[in-house]
């Protein structure tokens, strides 16, 4: 039915014999939608997006509540030919300015709470259309989907047309939107269906968000290209979750996702008829794995992944899963070891930078050629920006990040955005970011000031600066106040020498919540 729209073609092929199976399953009400209800609800959100003006190659951005709407609205911009822009529900008004700004999407859509705080922000920045959709389904998105009918069968998309922008932060403080095609979304989800031998017997609890890789392109895309169904839970809810456990096969999380979990008295009981557990954005500290294998009798199955890539490493389903590795390169993916200064590619064991090559890289960075230049090479590898090894049996390691990057709770957080937004504050000379352990988050952001001279300041008049300025989640969980921050004989500060300063500032529980 979507022959010409190469992403849609291949994620609608599973459910084409099963209409009438259970795509969605909201978990807040029960409510059951089916595949063909899915479908037919994207192609009428296609027909709205088409009368409103939208072209291929256009982008529509979202930035709602999670909802099986989202979902549709999602593939509905497939259907249509556009590039989906989907923006983190915690993104503040000046953020959502950039992103409208930088992005230029025809159409817009909100949650209706924050309707009048945007709408001046998209009318200057060319948006055309501002709708709205609620966590509960309605909003004018609904109202225009509903005045279109069904049987919309796709705009004519190639392989190596645009299908997503998604936005990560940069060491500079700005943003770069990763530019993803119908054959790197449609490459990656054939991949991981296959490693992780998803069927459409299948049920994956979802309680990612829908603002990311790991819970739209991978969560999303890997059940329908299995034909599987979904659990569909607006938040992580331990207690849901393990309710929902003995009816279910796949989880997808993160880190904190786990830890939380082993927390939870009925966790043996409910998982014993799971069988995957997937967990990736960040490390996960041997410990956790451990302990959940020591509980459930499953070794949790961590992958390696990003913005740019999708995902790129696996641990096996068959065979072992290695606590402190990202696995093996997923079927198609080359994965090498650079030496960061020459680019020449390392032996076995070596440390160096991680480079990937393969159908599921990023064409590049929306509107910066030079950007994209930098860190994606003539030869078609990406230089990631992370520092690992990859063993004598082809298992990757990651031992660190050159990029100064910090994953907290899943998220990603560069230093120098939140380090830009504290400097101008009133009284503050100068500032550095830095991620700390933390026994729940993984990391934790941590802000190291040095006030002008006289002023005095305290943790709670810096957050209340931050309120309206950057998301909670980018929040500093610590301030310290020092008096001179460490540098080198250059002058650059020494971030390394911070983190070594306060490397258990979170070990007391208190501190860490």
């Amino acid at each position: 039915m979507y022959d010409l729209n190469h992403l849609a073609k291949h994620l609608q092929s599973a459910s084409l014999k099963k209409k009438d199976a259970t795509f969605i399953h909201l978990h807040e009400n029960d409510q059951l939608i089916s595949f063909e209800d899915f479908f037919q609800n994207a192609e009428k959100i296609a027909s709205a997006l088409i009368s409103a003006g939208i072209r291929p190659g256009d982008r529509v951005a979202m930035q709602v509540e999670k909802s099986s709407s989202a979902i549709e609205l999602y593939f509905g911009t497939i259907l249509a030919g556009a590039g989906f822009l989907p923006l983190n529900t915690a993104y503040v008004a000046e953020e959502i300015d950039f992103f409208l700004r930088d992005a230029r999407p025809s159409i817009f859509v909100c949650d209706p709470s924050k309707l009048n705080n945007y709408t001046k922000i998209a009318e200057s920045s060319g948006v055309s259309h501002i709708w709205t959709l609620s966590a509960e389904g309605t909003g004018s998105l609904i109202d225009a989907k509903n005045a279109e009918s069904p049987g919309f069968t796709g705009v004519k998309r190639n392989p190596d047309d645009l299908a997503a922008v998604l936005y990560t932060s940069g060491t500079t403080g700005h943003s770069k939107g990763a530019m993803l095609t119908h054959r790197n979304l449609q490459s990656n989800a054939e991949a991981l269906v296959n490693c992780w031998q998803f069927t459409d017997e299948d049920i994956l609890i979802h309680a990612l968000p829908l603002y990311h890789t790991h819970g739209l392109f991978v969560a999303t895309n890997v059940s329908l290209l299995a034909g599987s169904s979904m659990l569909l839970m607006k938040n992580f809810d331990a207690d849901a979750i393990c309710r929902r456990m003995p009816h279910a096969s796949v989880l997808m999380g993160v880190p904190t996702f786990y830890v939380r979990l082993l927390e939870h008295p009925d966790l043996e009981n409910a998982a014993k008829k799971m069988r995957l557990f997937v967990s990736g954005s960040a490390p996960m500290l041997p410990h956790t794995h451990a302990l959940w294998k020591e509980r459930t009798g499953q070794a949790i199955l961590e992958r390696y992944g990003m913005t740019e890539t999708s995902m790129n490493t696996s641990n096996p389903y068959f065979g072992d899963r290695r606590a402190g590795t990202a696995g093996l390169p997923l079927p198609g993916v080359e994965v090498i070891v650079t030496d960061p200064a020459t680019g020449k590619v390392l032996q076995d064991g070596r440390t160096g930078m991680i480079e990937i090559r393969g159908p599921n890289v990023f064409k590049g960075y929306w509107g910066m050629p030079e950007k994209t230049a930098e860190e994606l090479r003539e030869n078609g590898f990406f230089i990631t920006g992370d520092l690992g090894t990859i063993g004598e049996d082809g298992y990757v390691s990651l031992v660190g990040r050159s990029k100064d990057l910090i994953i907290s709770g899943g998220y990603n957080i560069y230093p120098k955005e939140i380090e830009l937004v504290l400097d101008r504050i009133d009284g503050v000379f100068e500032s550095a970011v830095i991620g700390v352990p933390h026994p729940d988050l993984g990391e934790a952001v941590v802000a190291v000031i040095v006030t002008e001279s006289g002023i005095s300041l305290n943790q709670d008049s810096i957050i209340g600066s931050l309120q309206n300025r950057i998301a909670r989640f980018k929040h500093p969980k610590q301030i310290i106040f020092i008096d001179e921050l460490p540098r080198n004989s250059m002058g650059k500060v020494q971030k390394n020498v911070l983190r070594e300063s306060y490397p258990e500032i979170f070990n007391n529980k208190t501190d860490a919540e």
